[in-house]
């Protein structure tokens, strides 16, 4: 598998990530759930965070005390993951990087596998890159009714549901959690996003836009948002899952032999 010709990412997709991800409630919130479900299953692992783009993630699993290497294939997104003090920074794909990085405890791919065109030759590749018994994390867009405008302009394949997603698992992984999140920005998204877009309405995101949409001001809707998400952090930690979300989180152990 080529993957840079099966990866479908926004150029400048990185440096917008990083003009709203260090305020954004979203990527905040992300964080506390993946930090959460990473703790309950691999602590203190050799981790790689693979298309970990500017290292927001990476960030926060490396201060969890996680032995992280970073793999991002954007040269922009590789340079602000070093200036953002991840320690091991790779700038390129899995199979670029596998050789170098051996058998790992566990990796994750953060709102990644949406983006790859032949998603389960990607999990296998994870799979591969995994001692035996070890962990795959994953969050990924939920849901196909949910699309907007929006996923065109992140270069999305695909959203997906907790079924499909562990079918796509299945071959190499026993998943032991998997879960939706983000369930109160489900109707907002619907209302300002999807039924909009199908109606042929469908503004571009502007820097503007994205930063409203992230909350970076912190004003009263993200702070209202914050404390509405913020059950699903315990939730995720206590492995009870959630049947209703905008996004899906999931824990999936490679199956032996």
């Amino acid at each position: 598998m080529s993957e840079h010709s099966d990866i479908s990412y926004p150029e400048h997709g990185n440096a917008s990530c990083a003009q709203v991800e260090d305020h954004s409630f979203w990527f905040k919130h992300r964080n506390e759930c993946i930090s959460a479900l990473v703790s309950r299953f691999a602590q203190g692992s050799h981790f790689a965070d693979v298309g970990g783009g500017n290292g927001f993630v990476a960030r926060r699993l490396q201060d969890d005390g996680h032995d992280v290497v970073l793999v991002e294939p954007g040269p922009d997104g590789a340079r602000m993951a070093q200036a953002r003090g991840i320690h091991r920074v790779v700038c390129g794909t899995l199979s670029d990087a596998a050789p170098e990085l051996g058998p790992l405890d566990a990796v994750g791919a953060f709102d990644v596998v949406e983006h790859i065109e032949d998603d389960a030759a990607f999990v296998g590749q994870i799979a591969a890159s995994l001692s035996a018994g070890g962990y795959f994390f994953s969050t990924v867009p939920a849901h196909t009714w949910m699309w907007s405008g929006a996923d065109d302009e992140a270069g999305h394949f695909r959203r997906y549901t907790s079924d499909n997603y562990a079918s796509l698992l299945a071959p190499h992984f026993d998943v032991k959690f998997i879960s939706y999140f983000f369930g109160a920005l489900v109707l907002p998204i619907l209302a300002f996003r999807s039924i909009p877009y199908r109606f042929g309405i469908r503004p571009k995101t502007t820097e503007a836009k994205a930063s409203r949409e992230h909350g970076t001001d912190n004003g009263l809707s993200s702070r209202a948002l914050t404390l509405l998400l913020q059950p699903e952090v315990h939730r995720i930690a206590t492995l009870k899952p959630q049947a209703f979300g905008s996004s899906l989180i999931v824990a999936a152990q490679k199956r032996s032999g």
